[in-house]
């Protein structure tokens, strides 16, 4: 029998429920309504995968098949929705949640909010239950909790279990220090929303015109700014790297070590053979970026020589051993788990570990013995991986290579590293890649063509260019290495029943799904329906669209309808990427996630006795969640980087001229993008002359109300730049471009025009009910 968080017995699983129905079901069986089985998913919202369900309320047989009818009729009714296995209801928390305790009770406990919710959410309060021997929190501080419905009538709609406190955090306001020509003191704050703070000298704390500070808001006066006190001087506007500081102290990203975590990676010494196998002698050799520092994975093939898999190949892959030096629940392994990642701005790196570790002793440095984690692994002809086995060795880096070093070597460029090796070292990697690409298109992965931008920064920190780096084979190779490595790993701990961390990306919710097709129908494209859907699918799509004037269009949409991958310890394969199972195990320098599963092989293998503990095993779904957020919380850093460096570049070209391509469409107005330098800015809707346009969802798209022209996502614009908030990372510009009749546009314009019209016939209707009242 299911139970409720409360401990009492759900009510959907009384077999003797007065609104139970036989409808749809086998006859003689008793099955839940509708209410039922919402109000069960409520309840129990850690077990709300469709076998829960069905064991809650003893489903069996073919009526599994009318739970998974009625579950589907739920979600295109928008009353459930999927996240990964489970199902959950719209707007409700995840199960384990950041929050920010707000405030208190009247009975003094505390209450909080999840960070996640969108400013135009109503905030969903929660209780925070504190527990004797957990974690203390307090007013102001940011949690990780697990989150309970109360399903109360009145009160907080969640309680929550602390499970982790944050870092403390101020309630500061990020700014730049001003001194006016009168020789007040003002700080800019770095968001929009906020206004301006005056600061008095006795507060000033030695910050100098410039300065990038953490003040913290006064009483606000009658009249007038409100005042302010500067907490802290961060750093100076006109320093390198001041920009990438602003995403650190807004995103709270930890980046200075802490000192016992500096004392222990300095004292660590190198690792010794131990019980590792001598792979010395193989010539594996590291491809990387041209400016990496770091350098965690190496690589090496060569043919197979049994006669039973002709023309079939031998892949090597061989990845730091950071378990050797990162030991479960030290100073070092928890500094690395609450970064959960290292993030990369344009000008710095955050790293997850020490430099002492991963820039030296982890680092796979050519002609020097470091300790490393490798997988055999013998493919066929036809790309098919038959067998892979993993090994614990020393090995020796043979050369360290760039990509474009690489690439130029095989195409017949070579210097004195690469010359030596072109023959018995490059060529054998690269006739080893031609049989992984078999198995890769032969696989069918999700095909996105979405260019990558790369900012170059000139000495001082300001931007010199943005660049598409060419995308060579090079890059293609190592991808597919590591991916048939992380694809090892994962089978290898399934086949050991080993615990660990998975890579997931499930498929696209069927609401997207839906939304696509009526997107692809406005110009004139089909998507198949179905549950199941596969990545062929969209690539067919894509296919149809190559080369044509929708092409940027349909990725875009294509890309948007995907659901974001996350870190978990159930399985759920990895849609993107069409594998049944994926870990990641390539990166441990910068990825606490290939941590785990670097010591889950370890235990499972019995390669050491730095394997993965009990501890860290039972809380396996806790520490999935947490690098899940704080991969999250780098990608918004770097992208906020990325739009202040572009705004502060284009501040000096007001009312210049660009081209651009329309990146998003809102109610409120559309974003543009200027593919030349990657960054956004917004045209608000009220900007735009000649009619008043009416947002149409399904065809992303503002239409005219009059003309029934307009604007869609993807389009090709020229836009002037008339308004740009450097700190903010924000620019507004103004259309230049006519709005031009769009595919789909007669029946979307008409179906919007339609609803808008009988919106407007409600109005009336109730004025004039109103007026005979």
């Amino acid at each position: 029998m299911a139970r409720s968080i409360s401990g009492r017995k759900s009510a959907g699983a009384k077999t003797g429920s007065s609104d139970a129905t036989r409808s749809g079901g086998k006859a003689g069986a008793f099955l839940p309504s509708r209410d039922d089985i919402l109000r069960y998913i409520a309840e129990n919202p850690d077990k709300s995968g469709k076998r829960d369900i069905a064991k809650a309320f003893s489903i069996k047989g073919e009526n599994r098949i009318w739970l998974k009818d009625t579950l589907a009729d739920l979600q295109g009714e928008g009353l459930l929705q999927k996240e990964r296995k489970r199902l959950v209801r719209p707007g409700s928390l995840p199960s384990v949640a950041v929050l920010e305790i707000f405030g208190r009770d009247s009975d003094g406990g505390l209450l909080a909010r999840s960070v996640e919710q969108q400013d135009d959410d109503l905030p969903t309060v929660v209780s925070i239950k504190v527990s004797r021997n957990g974690p203390t929190p307090g007013v102001g501080d940011r949690v990780l909790a697990k989150t309970f419905p109360t399903h109360a009538d009145t009160g907080p709609a969640y309680t929550a279990r602390v499970m982790k406190v944050f870092e403390k955090r101020h309630d500061a306001v990020l700014g730049v220090f001003r001194i006016l020509q009168d020789g007040t003191f003002r700080v800019e704050p770095v968001e929009r929303r906020q206004s301006e703070l005056v600061v008095e000298q006795e507060f000033r704390n030695g910050a100098e015109s410039g300065d990038l500070v953490e003040v913290l808001p006064q009483r606000a006066p009658r009249y007038g700014l409100p005042r302010g006190r500067v907490l802290n001087v961060v750093g100076s506007l006109a320093s390198e790297k001041a920009v990438s500081m602003i995403a650190i102290h807004m995103h709270e990203i930890p980046h200075i070590f802490p000192a016992d975590v500096i004392a222990e990676a300095d004292a660590a010494k190198p690792a010794a053979m131990d019980h590792r196998e001598d792979w010395r002698e193989l010539p594996l050799v590291t491809i990387d970026p041209a400016d990496a520092k770091d350098h965690d994975d190496a690589v090496f093939a060569e043919p197979d020589t049994d006669e039973k898999n002709p023309g079939g190949v031998i892949a090597y892959v061989a990845i730091a051993d950071v378990a050797a030096y990162v030991r479960s629940g030290t100073p070092l392994d928890r500094e690395a788990l609450k970064r959960g990642n290292s993030v990369y701005f344009p000008d710095r790196v955050v790293p997850m570990l020490p430099e002492r570790i991963s820039n030296d002793l982890c680092s796979l440095k050519s002609g020097v013995d470091r300790p490393a984690l490798a997988v055999r692994m013998t493919f066929s002809a036809d790309g098919r991986k038959i067998r892979h086995s993993f090994h614990r060795i020393m090995m020796r880096s043979s050369a360290k290579l760039a990509y474009s070093q690489a690439q130029a070597a095989i195409d017949g460029v070579t210097d004195d590293v690469t010359r030596p090796i072109v023959d018995t070292i490059l060529r054998p990697l690269w006739d080893a890649y031609e049989v992984l690409k078999r198995g890769r298109d032969s696989r069918q992965p999700l095909e996105l063509d979405l260019p990558e931008r790369k900012i170059l920064l000139k000495p001082d920190g300001t931007v010199d260019r943005v660049v598409v780096p060419e995308r060579l084979d090079a890059h293609k190779l190592i991808e597919e290495f590591m991916i048939q490595a992380n694809v090892s790993a994962a089978e290898t701990l399934e086949a050991k029943k080993q615990n660990l961390v998975y890579r997931t990306h499930d498929a696209p919710s069927l609401a997207k799904q839906e939304g696509l097709r009526e997107f692809l129908a406005t110009l004139g494209l089909s998507l198949a329906r179905g549950a199941q859907m596969k990545p062929s699918q969209f690539n067919q799509i894509l296919s149809q669209v190559k080369g044509a004037e929708h092409e940027a269009l349909v990725n875009e949409v294509v890309l948007r309808a995907q659901s974001q991958a996350l870190y978990s310890p159930e399985n759920l394969g990895h849609f993107g990427l069409n594998l049944r199972r994926y870990a990641h195990f390539t990166s441990p320098i910068r990825r606490y996630a290939d941590l785990i599963v670097h010591r889950a092989l370890i235990s499972a293998l019995s390669l050491g006795s730095d394997g993965i503990t009990r501890s860290e095993e039972e809380r396996l779904e806790d520490v999935s969640e947490l690098i899940s957020a704080t991969e999250r919380r780098a990608m918004a850093a770097e992208r906020d980087t990325i739009d202040r460096l572009i705004a502060g570049y284009l501040a000096g070209h007001i009312n210049d001229t660009f081209d651009a391509r329309i990146s998003g469409v809102t109610k409120a107005g559309l974003f543009v993008q200027l593919p030349q330098f990657g960054a956004d800015g917004f045209i608000p809707v009220s900007s735009l002359d000649g009619d008043y346009y009416v947002y149409d969802e399904t065809a992303r798209a503002l239409f005219g109300d009059r003309t029934g022209k307009g604007y869609q996502l993807a389009d090709r614009v020229e836009v002037r730049l008339v308004e740009v908030a450097p700190l903010a990372g924000a620019m507004r510009f103004e259309m230049l471009t006519e709005p031009k009749p769009l595919p789909g546009s007669k029946r979307s314009f008409h179906k919007a025009k339609g609803q808008r019209t009988r919106a407007r016939a409600t109005q009336l209707r109730a004025a004039s009910r109103g007026r005979r009242r």
